[in-house]
């Protein structure tokens, strides 16, 4: 039996890690005729948790730029930014097209070196235009990065989102920065997850009813304690520093339990700094 979630996590831009949260499963409801989804269990996350992280943004990609879900959203408190493709938002992407055509469009452009060579940032923007057709549509705020490459033009990255927060030139950089952060989500959760030692694809087609769902969660709450630990021990931080490698740090663990007994997790830590040759800074604690 194979085990669906959505496996939320706090992200934000500029920062490496993440907190991961409480999962929602993907699977049939007690009562309900409809098939489960992706989108209907993000529905009942937000019902559930509404009240335990404002406020916030919500980021996600274009399955969930629905208008059911922004009045999900919004009615809890929450704002958003969500990828918006032009292929499922085709009203609303006419509109852009008339602001563009009548010079209505807000747009600007930035020039960045990134090391290697010249990017050219375009942004493009405008606020209060319907997501959908019909009269009962509900008004976004729609922007747009472009990045190329000078002097020849390639096109390095483009997205589009959509969000409540109101859009300007001093805000529509940050917006769009916020949007980008989640990519973090797959790269520095889900990547981690399946990749560096956690087995997240492998182990958890197990039981006929509930045990790959504690399975998954406990392996979720092992990936959070280690996040934690990494910014509150300072030993823990030296030990992972030298073992940049999860696999590596984790195989260590593996063998030294194995074989040997620790009276404290302290006294594991200690006994690992002292084989790696780390010296605790005088001033650590």
């Amino acid at each position: 039996m194979d085990t669906y979630a959505i496996t939320p996590v706090i992200v934000a831009p500029g920062r490496h890690d993440v907190i991961t949260l409480a999962p929602e499963f993907i699977t049939p409801q007690d009562g309900h005729a409809k098939q489960d989804c992706e989108q209907v269990a993000a529905k009942r996350w937000i019902e559930r948790h509404a009240g335990q992280y404002l406020p916030v943004t919500i980021l996600g990609d274009d399955l969930y730029c629905k208008q059911p879900f922004f009045e999900l959203l919004l009615h809890h408190g929450f704002d958003f930014i969500l990828v918006c493709k032009p292929d499922s938002h085709k009203t609303l992407y006419a509109w852009i097209a008339v602001l563009q055509a009548a010079g209505d469009l807000q747009q600007f452009t930035i020039r960045r070196w990134n090391g290697r060579f010249r990017e050219v940032h375009t942004y493009r923007y405008a606020n209060d235009v319907p997501l959908r057709e019909g009269a009962d549509a509900l008004g976004v705020n729609w922007c747009e990065l472009i990045i190329t490459k000078e002097p020849d033009g390639i096109i390095l990255y483009r997205n589009a989102f959509a969000t409540k927060h109101h859009l300007d030139r001093t805000s529509v950089e940050s917006v769009v920065q916020a949007g980008r952060a989640r990519w973090k989500i797959e790269n520095e959760n889900t990547n981690i997850l399946k990749t560096k030692g956690y087995h997240l694809e492998h182990n958890y087609g197990h039981g006929k009813q509930h045990l790959a769902a504690v399975l998954l969660t406990l392996n979720l709450l092992a990936f959070l304690f280690h996040t934690v630990l990494g910014w509150v021990d300072h030993k823990y931080h030296l030990v992972r520093r030298a073992l940049a490698s999860r696999q590596a740090f984790f195989q260590d663990l593996q063998a030294l339990t194995r074989y040997l007994r620790f009276e404290s997790w302290d006294h594991l830590l200690d006994f690992m700094l002292q084989g790696l040759e780390i010296t605790m800074p005088p001033d650590a604690s």
